[in-house]
């Protein structure tokens, strides 16, 4: 097979604006701006044919040689930002994002934050001098990899932040306080425990295998299936 994944960043990239066929919108377009020199933080695409061939094979995991791929991009990022993943002095952060060849705004899934754990939101506080935001983030990074991930419905974790928020006698989940989302973060656990019978895996690289391959999964998901029948989008894009 091709190429598997395009690294972006330092100035440089794998790609260009004309690449959408390979690289999704997002994608190409990630690239040629990094290719302009606007600052792009540095990361990497996977190609819409690896998502092709996961399908070809069955929907079983990630495709032969692409977890080697996305461990050599991960270090050039590292090494580009001086911090390392899953590293508890110097945290990294991914966020894993879906693109096609053709828009489908808000048709397939996202997952932000990877590389947080319960002892990194910590760290995470500590390095980020907001324990507020640390936490904010963690929780958003359990909600979104309960669901996406793990297949845990969205309504248990929204009823959690609307009971906060009652209790707190505020409207918006900003202005929870730090302690607030810390809660939200333990009932959040117990949540997607009791209804998979596992954990959110403790491991960086662990959460990036799971939420690529349930990302590549969503491009099957109901919604996106019906938005491309009604737009004329044929479904072996990737």
């Amino acid at each position: 097979m091709s190429k598997q994944v395009y690294f972006f960043g330092d100035g440089k990239a794998e790609g260009n604006a004309q690449m959408r066929d390979i690289l999704g919108g997002k994608g190409a377009n990630l690239a040629e701006m990094t290719n302009l020199g606007l600052p792009v933080p540095p990361g990497f695409t996977i190609s819409t044919e690896v998502c092709a061939q996961y399908y070809d094979e069955g929907a079983k995991g990630m495709p032969a040689g692409l977890e080697e791929a996305c461990r050599e991009a991960v270090s050039r990022v590292e090494q580009i930002l001086g911090r390392r993943f899953g590293d508890p002095a110097k945290p990294l952060l991914f966020s894993v994002r879906s693109g096609a060849r053709v828009s489908m705004p808000g048709m397939m899934d996202t997952v932000l934050n990877l590389g947080l754990n319960d002892e990194l939101v910590e760290v995470a506080a500590g390095w980020a001098g907001d324990r507020h935001f640390a936490w904010d983030a963690y929780r958003r990074f359990l909600q979104m990899f309960g669901n996406v991930v793990m297949d845990v419905p969205s309504s248990p974790f929204e009823q959690v932040l609307t009971e906060l928020r009652t209790r707190r006698g505020v409207p918006d989940d900003s202005q929870l306080t730090a302690d607030d989302l810390a809660e939200a973060a333990r009932r959040f656990h117990e949540i997607i425990r009791d209804t998979t019978g596992r954990d959110v895996p403790d491991d960086p690289r662990v959460q990036l295998q799971e939420a690529i391959t349930a990302v590549f999964g969503s491009w099957d998901n109901l919604r996106a299936r019906r938005y491309r029948k009604l737009n004329g989008i044929p479904d072996d894009l990737g």
